[in-house]
């Protein structure tokens, strides 16, 4: 069994979030970032939506008083939305003002005081649904609308002004590199739904430019965060064991 020495990023959401340990994915290039400060916990699931992704997030949040026995989050990323657009009556469909509401009630679990969840080291970011291709997306027992993608990936901005927490819209900045046009888009898309390496390495920068912008005591190029363990030509060679005891990666 592994110690709990690092503290880590989790990574919350559907399976744009599952499949960002795929080459190129997000969770791939934070790992690569925050090797030996932080470790990055993948939580996502293929086909979830925000109804069920309360009683799973009660599940994989530590509550208050198990905290101190497992790795801090120090940042959570909340990604879903993608699923929730499914028109109804597919049981994906959550209704744009339920997915809301449980948004906010995601970020509450972790941000308020009266939560069993409450964290207040962990910082969050939100994340936009990525824009849909519908002539890229073949699948007719799973149906995607591009309007109805848009106005999830709002509601998102509209959380995140609400609850004060900062938001990556790649929903924007996917549509803007694919030239304004939903064919473009499969520039970023591996299947009209999902991303390539090109769609996450925007959401990876997305992430990156938040932390460096709103979080920057979390930014791995920064003072404050430093390796776990020291470099090794810091080691007493005459006697290592004591310099390489654990140091918080926090200065």
């Amino acid at each position: 069994m592994a110690a709990n020495v690092q503290d880590v990023i989790m990574l919350v959401g559907d399976s744009l979030t599952q499949f960002g340990w795929a080459q190129g994915g997000f969770a791939q290039l934070l790992a690569d970032r925050y090797v030996r400060k932080l470790d990055v916990l993948n939580r996502g699931f293929s086909g979830y939506q925000t109804d069920w992704a309360i009683p799973v997030c009660e599940q994989i949040f530590a509550k208050q008083h198990e905290q101190h026995h497992v790795p801090k989050v120090k940042l959570l990323t909340i990604w879903f939305g993608a699923n929730d657009a499914a028109p109804a009556p597919f049981p994906q469909h959550v209704p744009r003002d339920r997915y809301k509401e449980n948004l906010s009630h995601l970020i509450q679990m972790v941000k308020s005081p009266t939560s069993a969840y409450y964290s207040p080291e962990t910082r969050i970011i939100l994340i936009t649904p990525p824009p849909v291709n519908t002539t890229q997306w073949i699948m007719p027992t799973s149906p995607r609308v591009f309007e109805t993608t848009k106005a999830y990936a709002e509601a998102v901005k509209e959380v995140g002004e609400k609850e004060k927490v900062p938001v990556a819209d790649i929903w924007t900045t996917i549509f803007d590199g694919a030239g304004r046009t939903e064919e473009g888009c499969a520039k970023y898309l591996s299947d009209g739904l999902h991303l390539n390496s090109n769609g996450y390495s925007i959401v990876f920068q997305a992430i990156t430019d938040i932390v460096e912008r709103v979080y920057p005591e979390l930014n791995p190029e920064g003072v404050k965060l430093q390796d776990v363990f020291i470099p090794w030509d810091e080691v007493n060679v005459q006697n290592p064991g004591p310099s390489l005891v654990k140091r918080n990666a926090e200065l």
